[in-house]
This record gives C-alpha cells, structure tokens and sequence, in this order.
C-alpha cells in the first residue's frame, strides 16, 4: 500500500465529504498509519491513558458541546492536552466552528482541521470505506480474471500455458475481462476477496504471436469491468497421464490467497480440449453450488440409495429361495 497522507486523504474525499481545510495545510505531510477513527471526547475531558492519538480524530457535536461548557481556561487546557500528542488530523462534522485556541494551537503544532456539513455517524461510515479499502492487506498474482456468469475465474499456470488465450476466448464469448497477466487482489472486510488490473495494463492483454491488445476498443465496453469479487481458482496444467485426477468432483480442493480460502480447481489441458467450454461450466457449477444444489453430492446419494435398494432387492430374492421346499 501506498503511504496514506493527510493531504492524499483531503484531496481524494474533498468533493465526495464536502471536505474543507480550516488552517495551513503545513500538516499536510503528515502519515495516517492506522484505517480506524477516533472521538477524542476523553481525552478532552484529560483521561488520556488510552487515548488513540494515531489514528484520524473526529470531532462531533459531542466534543463541540462539551468545549462550549468549559471556561477559557479549562478551554484552554483541554485544547492543549489534546494537541500535546501527534495527531495525524481532525475532522470537524456539521459544519461546527473550532474554538480559535484549537485552530492557532494546531497551526502551531501543524496538524490539519479539516470540516464536513457530514452528520458524525454519516461521516464516519463513508471515512471508515474509504480507510478499509485503503489499508485492505494486497497481493499481485501472475495470471487472469474473467466475469464467466457474474462469477470471478482467476486463470492460473505456468508462463504460456494459455491463460491470456483462453480469457480472449471467454470475451468473444460475451464474458468480461477484469486483469490480465497481473492480477492485484485486496482482501476487504469478511474475507471477500476483490481483483482488479494494474494501472499500465487495465483492459489490455497479451497475445504471444499477435501482441498487445485493446480489449475495450475491439470488444466494446460490455467486455471489461473494474473490478471483480475472486471466487474459484482454476489451475490450468499439461495433461500428465501418472497423474490421479479429479473425476467425481466429490473431494473438493481449495487454496488460499490472503488467507482467504477459495475453491481451485486443477484443470489439465492438451490440444483439443476446449477449456473455454469448461470454464463456462465451471463457472455454472459453482453458481449451483452457491444456491444449495451440489451436482457431485447428489449423484452420489442417489447411487447409494439405488445400491441400498438393490441390496434390499437380493435379500428379499434370498429369503423366497430359502423357503422355498419345491
């Protein structure tokens, strides 16, 4: 993750907060180390053995209304018993106004106050969205992510084993590319896990022998998208006939990526075989599994049950013959 600044913060949420800057922006520089909010109502009122000074402070009515009963001088000494700690910023809510002791003291400390006409609830919602997804734990995988029916494939493999080739076959098919070639995942909140493209490579990938193409400009629109949620990753590999594979589909395999545990699926390849087809299917698979219906899970109940039966069938065939004195 990139360094998160006070200033990134105030120019990236400036429109979508209604953000605006009350003193010097000599605090500017200043790091924001930590994704959580802090109400520094305690720590105003001097009990600050516990206080998160780290964190980005938010200032409600609580604060606000709490200062306005104080005197000048308990004022006072709030004020500089809460900027005394390096705070990264303050943010002010429903366009309360500072007391002027917090806007010089902080000038003098250069720490930024910034100020929403955002309720504090509200605001602290939206900030907390954007802080999840800025600190949200991120790798780079070396393979491609397709939209097959809304659900996200991650093509991984060895370098030229086809991932490129076989995500272009999915867009002709109506699909939509996400990333190709490299893949960077964010882990968000409750182990979901969200794939998007680089920057340099977004809705362009490589073909060996033809080169770099423009997804969006030879598809159209409907064959890209930002961002896709990762839920099954399908293993291409060279068909090896020593190798024992999946054939039932009742031993599930599974890998995890950012400690998040996803299906994969190890799909052999040689020439001939349509994988475009498969992963289709692959994807309508997972779509029944997501809804309760377990194709592999069903057949084999059902083929136990007509074993039972057919046990039953010989037993009872059994009993006639051992009675039987004819």
């Amino acid at each position: 993750m990139d360094q998160l600044t006070v200033q990134k913060l105030f120019n990236e949420l400036k429109n979508k907060l209604r953000l605006e800057l009350l003193n010097s922006d000599a605090g500017f520089q200043r790091l924001i180390n930590e994704p959580d909010l802090h109400r520094p109502g305690l720590a105003l009122s001097g009990f600050v053995q516990v206080f998160t000074y780290n964190r980005v402070q938010i200032m409600g009515n609580s604060e606000h209304g709490y200062l306005n009963t104080l005197s000048e001088p308990e004022k006072r000494r709030a004020i500089e018993t809460l900027l005394s700690f390096e705070l990264p910023c303050i943010i002010i809510t429903e366009n309360n106004e500072p007391p002027p002791e917090l806007l010089s003291g902080a000038d003098a400390r250069r720490i930024s106050i910034l100020r929403t006409s955002f309720k504090t609830t509200r605001l602290m919602h939206l900030l907390s969205d954007y802080m999840d997804d800025k600190f949200a734990p991120t790798v780079t995988v070396h393979g491609s992510l397709v939209d097959v029916y809304g659900i996200g494939l991650l093509f991984t493999g060895r370098s030229g084993i086809g991932k490129s080739e076989i995500a272009l076959d999915l867009v002709e098919r109506g699909h939509r590319l996400v990333a190709d070639d490299v893949v960077n995942i964010s882990r968000k909140a409750e182990g979901i896990l969200i794939g998007t493209a680089s920057e340099i490579l977004q809705q362009h990938m490589e073909i060996r022998g033809l080169g770099i193409v423009d997804v969006r400009s030879v598809f159209g629109i409907r064959s890209i998208r930002v961002q896709k949620r990762v839920e099954l990753a399908v293993h291409l590999e060279e068909w090896d006939d020593k190798s024992d594979y999946e054939r039932i589909g009742l031993d599930e395999s599974s890998t995890k990526i950012l400690d998040v545990e996803i299906p994969l699926i190890k799909l052999p390849i040689f020439p001939g075989k349509n994988i475009t087809v498969i992963a289709e299917v692959v994807a309508l698979n997972q779509l029944l599994k997501i809804y309760g219906h377990h194709p592999a899970k069903m057949f084999n109940e059902r083929l136990i049950k007509k074993m039972q039966q057919q046990n039953s069938i010989e037993s009872d065939k059994r009993l006639y013959l051992d009675r039987d004195f004819e």
